[in-house]
């Protein structure tokens, strides 16, 4: 019987290529080796976003992208977090036994902390409905990058934590690590990735080859960033092709252009038949919510059941 792996991911913004080699690529891989739930994190958006309009079109968008991109709904289990009744409740049981000074550690907190003046109560306690979002499918396996590792060993502690005031009903909550290095942002290389460096720093899985082209071409080259787009191209391009690029370069006869000039090539090589899959999702939305009405129903089924165990546990029913 294969082992039980949950993951969700928050709909803010565009999916970059980060994204995609540091989670999504291992979700689609790990699909056959474990029982997969894997949902779209809406409840968690909520504690950055305030406009309805764009979290729906985020939520949609993102649903979108991860089937083009190969997450397989008769493999896997994929719906919205918010449509499964059980993940807040479970988070509240859980809220009950965890000290507000275990939530006031998490680093994510402190540096939000620094930077805002005033930090609404749901990026504090998230991290127990991440827990709670695990859990409730008596989650084993989650997989995670290593920025991620803080975030898990609270939910395993929550877990120990349950199994300590109660009785043993969780399972130890396990990492899968991503193979995949972190990606630098091409407009700074000392930093990963990201959509807070602003539009430059990443390739966005939409990203026409008018913009791809443009951002490979004003990608950095300092001695960081020409690894960085080495890396780049190890994932998508050609062994051969590397091979030549990794001897000039130790040689310093690499020609940057030429490196920019194959990885947009590559690049876009990888993502045009994903995004013409796009294409065809969003004209054929339907099919969409087929996929997530399916999905919830099988999600809401387990919870329901484990649920119902743990309210027993706790003396609610």
């Amino acid at each position: 019987m294969k082992k039980i792996l949950v993951s969700g991911i928050k709909p803010t913004g565009k999916l970059h290529l980060g994204n995609y080699l540091g989670a999504i690529k291992n979700w689609i891989e790990l699909q056959d080796k474990y029982t997969c739930f894997f949902f779209i994190a809406d409840l968690h958006a909520l504690t950055t976003e305030k406009d309805p309009k764009i979290v729906k079109q985020q939520t949609k968008d993102l649903i979108i992208d991860l089937l083009s991109l190969g997450l397989d709904p008769k493999k896997s289990v994929i719906f919205k977090q918010s449509d499964i009744i059980g993940h807040t409740e479970l988070s509240w049981i859980f809220n009950c036994l965890i000290p507000v000074s275990e939530l006031e550690r998490m680093t994510q907190y402190k540096d939000l902390k620094k930077k805002e003046k005033s930090i609404n109560s749901g990026l504090l306690t998230y991290p127990i409905l991440q827990a709670a979002d695990i859990l409730i499918y008596k989650g084993e396996y989650v997989p995670v990058g290593e920025d991620q590792l803080q975030h898990l060993e609270l939910s395993r502690m929550i877990a120990r934590k349950f199994n300590n005031t109660y009785t043993k009903y969780f399972k130890e909550i396990k990492p899968v690590l991503s193979p995949a290095s972190r990606v630098r942002s091409l407009n700074d290389s000392e930093k990963k990735m990201s959509k807070s460096l602003g539009p430059n720093s990443y390739i966005a899985i939409r990203d026409s080859k008018k913009d791809i082209t443009k951002k490979i071409k004003k990608a950095v080259t300092d001695k960081q960033g020409v690894k960085n787009l080495l890396k780049l191209y190890e994932y998508f391009g050609e062994e051969k092709k590397l091979k030549e690029f990794k001897k000039d370069y130790k040689d310093n006869k690499l020609m940057n252009s030429e490196l920019k000039k194959e990885i947009t090539k590559v690049l876009l090589d990888f993502l045009i038949p994903f995004q013409e899959k796009m294409k065809y999702y969003t004209k054929n939305y339907s099919k969409i919510e087929k996929i997530l009405d399916k999905g919830s129903k099988k999600a809401q089924k387990i919870a329901n059941k484990n649920l119902k165990k743990i309210n027993n546990i706790v003396g609610l029913k």
